[in-house]
C-alpha cells in the first residue's frame, strides 16, 4: 500500500518497505523488551466507538496494525480489550508470517496479558486456538484452563517490582523476548508510562469527529508525575488519515 510521507523526508513510500524490518529487537534493554504501543484516534481522542476501535480505523490504519504485528517478537493486550475486541490468532496470512521469519522471529508470535482479578475472557477465539501461545501475569492463584490454546500462567509478587515491570522482566530475561507490541487497551498503556516501560508510540489520526458518548481516553488512571515528551519519527498521510510514529523521551 502507498502512503505519502510528510516528515521526515516528502515523498510515496510502500508500507510493506517501510516495515520490512524496524529492527526494534536490536534495541532490547538488558532487563526488559524494547516496547512500542499502537492506538488509532479519533481528531477529538476517541479511541472506541461503542466500545470497539474497529470504526476508527481505515484500511491503511489495518494495513500498518498487521504489518507492526511482524516486527515485535511478542503482543502485549490488556484482558479488558482482548475480550471487546474478541481476539483471535494474531497473525493469520501466509505472507506475513513469511515477513516475521525472514527477520529471525517466530511465524506466530506468543501474546501476553495481565490481570490482577484472576478473570480471563476464555469465550473469545484466541483461547480456543490450537496454535495459540498466551502468557498470563498475575498476582493471584488461577486454575489452568481448560481451552485447546497453550496458556502459561506466571504469579508475579508486586513486592519487589510493580506488576508490568516485573511481566516485561520476565519476558526479556527468562524467555529472551527483545521486543514487544503493546495493543491496548487505555489502563494496559497508562500503566506502562507511569511504570516509564514505553520506548514508542505508533498512532493513526482518523478524519472523523465522534463527539462525546462513551468517550474513552488513550490512558486511564493516575496522572504521570510531570509529561513525558516525544519526539517525532515519522508523518504519513492516506486519504485525510495521518500515521504518526514518536520515540518517547
Amino acid at each position: 500500500m502507498e502512503l505519502t510521507r510528510l516528515f521526515p523526508s516528502p515523498g510515496v513510500v510502500d508500507s510493506a518497505e517501510l516495515l520490512r524490518d524496524l529492527g526494534l529487537g536490536a534495541r532490547a534493554h538488558g532487563d526488559r523488551p524494547y516496547l512500542v504501543t499502537n492506538f488509532a484516534a479519533t481528531v477529538d481522542g476517541r479511541i472506541a466507538i461503542d466500545g470497539r476501535s474497529g470504526a476508527i480505523g481505515d484500511d491503511g490504519d489495518r494495513e500498518l496494525f498487521r504489518r507492526l504485528r511482524t516486527q515485535a517478537d511478542a503482543l502485549l493486550v490488556g484482558t479488558g480489550t482482548i475480550a471487546q475486541e474478541e481476539y483471535s490468532r494474531p497473525i493469520r496470512r501466509a505472507d506475513l508470517r513469511a515477513a516475521r521469519e525472514a527477520i529471525g522471529l517466530r511465524p506466530l508470535p506468543p501474546l501476553a496479558t495481565v490481570t490482577r482479578s484472576g478473570r480471563l475472557p476464555l469465550e473469545v477465539p484466541l483461547f480456543h486456538d490450537p496454535e495459540a501461545h498466551v502468557i498470563v501475569y498475575t498476582t493471584v492463584e488461577i486454575a489452568p484452563p481448560a481451552v485447546p490454546a497453550r496458556v502459561e500462567l506466571v504469579r508475579l509478587e508486586e513486592g519487589e517490582r510493580p506488576l508490568l515491570t516485573g511481566a516485561l522482566r520476565d519476558l526479556r530475561v527468562a524467555r529472551g523476548i527483545r521486543s514487544v507490541l503493546c495493543e491496548g487497551g487505555p489502563a494496559l498503556l497508562g500503566g506502562l508510562l507511569r511504570e516509564r516501560l514505553v520506548d514508542e508510540l505508533f498512532l493513526t489520526v482518523a478524519p472523523l469527529l465522534a463527539g462525546g458518548g462513551d468517550a474513552q481516553p488513550m490512558t486511564v488512571g493516575a496522572a504521570l508525575s510531570a509529561p513525558q515528551g516525544l519526539a517525532l519519527r515519522w508523518a504519513l498521510e492516506r486519504r485525510g488519515s495521518l500515521y504518526l510514529r514518536y520515540d518517547v523521551r
